[in-house]
C-alpha cells in the first residue's frame, strides 16, 4: 500500500514538472482512458447520468454535515449555491413539462437540499460567511447563458419557451461552480469538507460528460441528430466537456493532497 502511494506521488510530481502543453495532453489521454474503461465496465450508459446526480447529492450531503456539525460556512460560495438552485429549478420545471422520470426525483431532492444550504449560509451561519471573498459577479454568467439560450436551443416540437429554458439551465450548470472556484482562488487554502464537496462535483461533471460522449459513440452520431438540428447538439457536448475541464485542475490537486495525507488543500497560484 505504501509502495503504491509512493508510486502515485512520484507520477504526480513528474506530471507537475511538465510544461502546460504536456499537462493538457496528459489530461486528455487520462480522460480518454477513463472513458474507455467506463464503456467496458458500465453497459447501460444512462446509469452514468444517474451516477452523476448521485455524486452531486453526496457532495451536498458533505455540505449538510459541515453546516450542522461544524456550524460554519467558511469557504463556501453562496453565489454558487444560488446558481445551482437556479439551474436545478429551471431543469425541474422542464422535466415536468417535457419528461418525468427518475432524474426529476433526483433533481427535486438536490434542489431542496441546496435551498437548505442557501438558508443556512444566508441566515443561520451568516457570521462565518466570507462575503468579501465571494466576489464573483453572477450576472457575468447568467446574462451570457440567457443570450446563448435565446440563440442556440433545441429544435424539438416543444414550446419555444420550454426549449429556451432547457438550454439556459444546461449552459448555467456548466459554469455554476465558477463563484466557488473564485472564492477558493481568493483564499488559497481549502478546508477538507469544502474540498470533498467540490471534488464530488468534479466527479459528477465527468460522469455526466462520459454519459453524453459514450452515447454519441454507441449510436455512431445518431444521438446528435435526435437532439435536434443546427448548433444545439454540438453545444450540448461542448457544455459537458467545459464543465469537466473547469474542475479538472482542482481535482488533480485534490488527489495529490489526498495521496500526500494532507488534511488541508493548499492551491498554488493560477489554479482554478
Amino acid at each position: 500500500m505504501k509502495g503504491s502511494k509512493r508510486t502515485v506521488r512520484a507520477v504526480m510530481a513528474w506530471a507537475e514538472r511538465q510544461p502546460p502543453k504536456v499537462k493538457a495532453f496528459l489530461a486528455v489521454v487520462t480522460g480518454m482512458a477513463a472513458l474507455v474503461l467506463l464503456r467496458f465496465i458500465i453497459h447501460d450508459h444512462d446509469n452514468l447520468f444517474v451516477g452523476a446526480e448521485a455524486c452531486h447529492a453526496i457532495g451536498i450531503s458533505v455540505l449538510i454535515y459541515k453546516l450542522t456539525k461544524e456550524r460554519t460556512c467558511a469557504g463556501l460560495s453562496l453565489k454558487s449555491q444560488e446558481l445551482t438552485a437556479l439551474f436545478l429549478a429551471v431543469r425541474l420545471y422542464c422535466s415536468f413539462v417535457i419528461e418525468y422520470d427518475i432524474h426529476t426525483l433526483l433533481d427535486s431532492a438536490t434542489l431542496l437540499t441546496t435551498l437548505w444550504v442557501i438558508y443556512m449560509i444566508r441566515f443561520k451561519l451568516k457570521s462565518s460567511y466570507m462575503e468579501d471573498k465571494d466576489n464573483f459577479a453572477i450576472y457575468y454568467v447568467v446574462v451570457p447563458c440567457a443570450i446563448l439560450a435565446l440563440a442556440i436551443h433545441p429544435s424539438t416540437s416543444h414550446h419555444i419557451v420550454n426549449r429556451i429554458l432547457w438550454a439556459f439551465c444546461l449552459y448555467l450548470e456548466a459554469v455554476s461552480v465558477l463563484p466557488q472556484l473564485r472564492l477558493m482562488q481568493n483564499t488559497k487554502i481549502v478546508e477538507p469538507f469544502t474540498a470533498h464537496y467540490v471534488f464530488a462535483l468534479g466527479i459528477a461533471r465527468f460522469l455526466s460528460c462520459a454519459h453524453w460522449v459514450l452515447q454519441v459513440l454507441d449510436t455512431r452520431g445518431r444521438l446528435l441528430t435526435a437532439l435536434g438540428t443546427g448548433l444545439w447538439p454540438s453545444v450540448v457536448i461542448l457544455s459537458e466537456i467545459v464543465q469537466t475541464f473547469i474542475l479538472a485542475d482542482f481535482c488533480y490537486y485534490y488527489m495529490k493532497s489526498l495521496v500526500g495525507g494532507q488534511l488541508v488543500l493548499r492551491l498554488p497560484p493560477g489554479v482554478v
